[in-house]
Formats: structure tokens, sequence, C-alpha cells
């Protein structure tokens, strides 16, 4: 997979950008805080519908403004183009589109845009309580089986559900049927859970040896009740316990994946260095088996990837990722002559962009220059030198406040830019190097890798992000419990105390018990008389209670 070009409108600190990417190496470099991990964070946003930090969607929004959109020009290895939109508004939602038709569910586009990231925050699966792992290993699976992510999904409404029931009025006809579909969807669950596991750990453990040279050795397995009991039997013998603590106590939602090295676990014996590299294996063991899988190579996002890792196991890492079984890769780091060392060291295509207060640009002809011929350089233009890292630097105070087409114009005057035809990309070390202005399949094919967003295509992007059905979903949720009353009739609209959208999802509470018993057989036949009599699809799913 290929991003060829992503776009971002009011994306945390990021006002307004495009950046053309190589299907290579993509370096962003800059201070932190400077937005570098904002923009891999887009790209993922664009994958999973979803932040990968723990962020909501409005968090993601800049300050001061009441949406963002992201845009991505996609690639695939088989040669099709894909393009993906996703926008948020703080009165309208999330809405994602892919090549200009809108998802009637956002899960239904988890798998299509393959990703897989390395970050400081993956510390969590290892320091955090196994909620942490069980959300990773769901990530992971639902990139390759949609149907698991159905079943995760139902699976905790169902839960949600019998905990409610513990809490509020306990009743065992209705803690027997939400048994039953807790089996039948958990069961599911852990098979896969189980089988991924199990894949995992050799190529782990392969990796691991790599990046360690082979110093220590490593293992994970998944840890489950059900792995010794079957779940309804674990269900009913808990049954005491869960009326007593009003909530579930057994299940697939307990379960951990362990992780160890050397036979002791990673958390208490394991360096920062060692949990690091343990990390890393593990996201290129995903890595290998989502690329055979769906014969796709994920993008590959490396954020802050110097971050608790020696030099030794950096050079290894860029090494392993520069070969053939790897596809686009985006790196950040916060120095850019260590990050050109390593990457001139390993050889290979790259892209590098600085990055500062939100601002991308590419970097100037001088690093280029030098690195692709050092011996012409002089010791004012050599990579890692300082005159180097001060061009290398976005000029904020030129740029700023400039827009549209004029800073277009202006950038592509400035002094220091590429010329015309030379590619964005550099191939060094030990691989053939290429002549300025030879065009390669890697070549962006302009000026600059970025340039601003004209004004006026802007408008065309903001008219479309405002057209939305979101009014016609808000117009039938007004008319909700008169669309009700005519499907469920006056009888079981009168004995309906609570009727309520929250997420897609209707709640209806229901006074009698036969009623409720009735209408809880017959939910996914209301939500679809539901969402056929408002011209609009309201609900996703329908939970009686």
């Amino acid at each position: 997979m290929y991003l060829k070009k992503i776009s971002l409108l009011n994306f945390k600190n990021i006002a307004q950008e495009e950046l053309a990417l190589c299907p290579g190496i993509n370096c962003l470099v800059g201070d932190n805080g400077a937005g570098k991990t904002n923009i891999i964070d887009a790209v993922y946003y664009l994958s999973m519908c979803k932040s990968s930090l723990a962020m909501t969607d409005g968090q993601s929004v800049r300050h001061g403004a009441d949406f963002f959109l992201a845009e991505g020009q996609y690639l695939t290895d088989a040669g099709k183009t894909e393009s993906v939109v996703c926008s948020f508004s703080r009165k309208g939602g999330k809405v994602l589109k892919r090549n200009g038709k809108e998802y009637e569910r956002l899960s239904d586009h988890v798998g299509l845009i393959p990703a897989v990231i390395v970050s400081p925050a993956d510390s969590a699966l290892i320091s955090d309580a196994a909620d942490e792992r069980r959300r990773y290993l769901n990530g992971f699976i639902s990139q390759l089986d949609r149907t698991y992510l159905a079943a995760v999904m139902r699976y905790n409404g169902v839960l949600a559900e019998r905990n409610r029931l513990l809490k509020n009025m306990p009743d065992e006809t209705m803690l027997r049927i939400y048994d039953m579909q807790l089996v039948e969807q958990g069961n599911r669950i852990h098979a896969l859970r189980r089988e991924f596991t199990q894949r995992l750990q050799p190529v782990v453990a392969d990796y691991y040896r790599t990046l360690s040279g082979d110093r220590e050795q490593v293992e994970l397995h998944y840890k489950s009740e059900l792995n010794d009991r079957p779940f309804d039997e674990l269900l009913l013998a808990a049954r005491q316990k869960d009326l007593a603590n009003e909530f579930t106590t057994a299940g697939i939602h307990r379960d951990d994946l362990v992780l160890k090295i050397g036979g002791y676990p990673l958390r208490k014996y394991g360096s920062q260095g060692q949990q690091k590299s343990f990390l890393i294996a593990l996201k290129l063991a995903q890595y290998t088996i989502v690329a055979r899988e769906k014969g796709e190579k994920p993008i590959l996002l490396l954020d802050d990837l110097f971050d608790k890792l020696d030099a030794g196991r950096v050079e290894q890492l860029i090494r392993l990722v520069s070969e053939d079984s790897f596809g686009q890769i985006m790196i950040t780091d916060c120095n850019p002559t260590r990050l050109r060392t390593i990457l001139d060291k390993a050889g290979g295509e790259y892209a590098l962009f600085t990055v500062g207060n939100g601002a991308v640009t590419q970097g100037n002809a001088t690093a280029t220059a030098a690195a692709a011929d050092p011996d012409k350089g002089s010791a004012g233009n050599q990579p890692g030198n300082a005159a180097t890292d001060k061009a290398a630097e976005p000029e904020e105070d030129k740029t700023q406040g400039q827009t549209g087409s004029a800073a277009a114009e202006r950038t592509e005057g400035q002094a220091g830019e590429l010329p015309a035809g030379t590619g964005a990309c550099r191939r060094t070390g030990s691989r053939t190097r290429r002549q300025r202005g030879t065009p390669r399949g890697c070549s962006i094919g302009r000026r600059t890798a970025m340039r601003r967003t004209k004004t006026m295509l802007m408008g065309d992007l903001l008219e479309e992000f405002f057209k939305r059905p979101y009014v016609a979903a808000k117009v039938a949720e007004g008319k909700l419990p008169d669309t009700w009353r005519e499907i469920v009739g006056d009888r079981a609209a009168e004995v309906t105390t609570e009727l309520k959208i929250e997420n897609h999802i209707l709640y209806a509470r229901i006074q009698s018990s036969v009623l409720r018993s009735e209408l809880f057989y017959q939910r996914e036949a209301l939500k679809e008389e539901i969402n056929r009599r408002s011209g609009v699809r309201l609900v996703n799913a329908v939970i009686i209670r």
C-alpha cells in the first residue's frame, strides 16, 4: 500500500497542509511538539477510523476550529487507486468516504488500508492492565477478519446489558438469554485470539533475535479461562458471584496476552531497551502476518524511533525495514543529522520533511546534493554539518500567514528548493546513485513535495463536508416515539418507559416482562423497520431491557 498524498485541514496543530510522499522511507524531523506525531496519527486515522492515541475525535480538532478533515490518495500493490476522506465536526459527528461514497458503518472500512504503528504509547502494552493488550489484539485481528470486529462489538453490547441487568433488576430468564449470546460471540473471539497469538509467537521470536543479536529469548501466549473450561459452564459457575458483585466476572473480557523474556515476565525483568525491542518485534510480526493474509503490504509508521533504543538496534531495525519485504514507511525523529546518518549508511531511497509549528517543508537542495555526492560537498554542506541542519529548518517567519496560490508561487521560486524534475527521494549508500533530474518511480514529480491547498479547492472540500445525512437523521430521531408506536403497537408503546439513541444504538426499556421477552427476539427486525421508516440508517442495533 502506497500513500501518495495526504491533505490535512484543522487536524490538531496543523491548520492546512498537503504532503506528497515517497513509496519508500519518508522521514519527518523537527522539535518536540512540532506536529510530527500528528501527521503519523492522521495516516493511522485514515486506516483505522480513529486516533492511535487515547484521544476522542473532538480532541483532534484544531483549537478554535469546529471540524477537521483528512484525505489520503492511495495506490494498492495491485495498482488500484483509492481515495479516503475522514471528516469530523462537533455538530455532525464523523463521516468516512471511500472514492466519494460514504460508509454506512465505519467498521466496514477497517482492513482496507492496512497500517501498523510503533510509538512510545505502545509501552502501555507492557505497563498497563490487560485491557490494553486485548485492545491490541482486537485492532490487529480486525484488519484481517471483519466478522471478528462485529463479534467484539456484539459481545461488548450484550456484556453491557448483562451488567446493567445484574445491577438493577436481576432476572434469571434474561440472564440465560444474555449468556447464550455471550457464549456465541465469546467462543469465536477466543478461537481467533488464540489462533493469531500462536501465529505471532515464532515470528516475534525471530524478529527479536535479529534486533538483539540473539542475546535473549522471548515468548508470548494467550491467557484465558476458556482455555480450560467451556464458556457456558464458566458463566453458570460464576452466577452467584456475578449477582453479589453486580457485574460479569467470567468471560473473554478478562483475558490477557502474557509477554515474557528469558522465561520471566517482561514487565518486571525486561530493561527499557529490551521492552522497546520486544514491542517492535511484536509490531513487525503483526506487519508480516497482515501482509501475508491480505496480499498487501501495510504502511509502517515508526513514531519517535530512537526512544529507548541504542544506536546498534536502531541501525539493525533500519536495515531490516529497508528490505523488499516492507513497503512504505514513515519515521519521525527530532534529530535530522542522526536520522540521515543511519539512513545513508543503510542505503536506499528516502524523502525528508521538516515539521515546525504544524507547518511542513521538504529538505532543501543543499542537503540533497551533499547526500547524493558527498565527495563534492564542502565542509559547509556536508550531511550532519550545522549549516546544513540550519538550512533544513522551515523559514516560518516568511511563510507565516500565506495561504493559497500566493504561498505556492513563493515556495516554487524560493532559493534552495529542488530544481524541476529532481526526485523527492534520495538513493544513497552502496546502491547505485541516481543522477539529478532523472525521474524514478519514487519521484514525486513536483518542485516541492508539499504544497498548500488552494483556497478555491478547499472551498469545494468544505461544501462537500457539510453535505451530510445527519440532518435527516436528527429529524428521524425526533420522530422516533411516533415511529416506535407505529411499529410495536399502542400496547407495547404504553409500557415503554425509556426510548433513546446513543452511538447509533437504540435503547428501549419495557416494563412488561412478557412484551420485553417478545421484543427481545425481534430486535433485528425492529432495527430494519426503524431504518426503513426513517428513510435513513438511524440505528445499528436495538437493545431491549
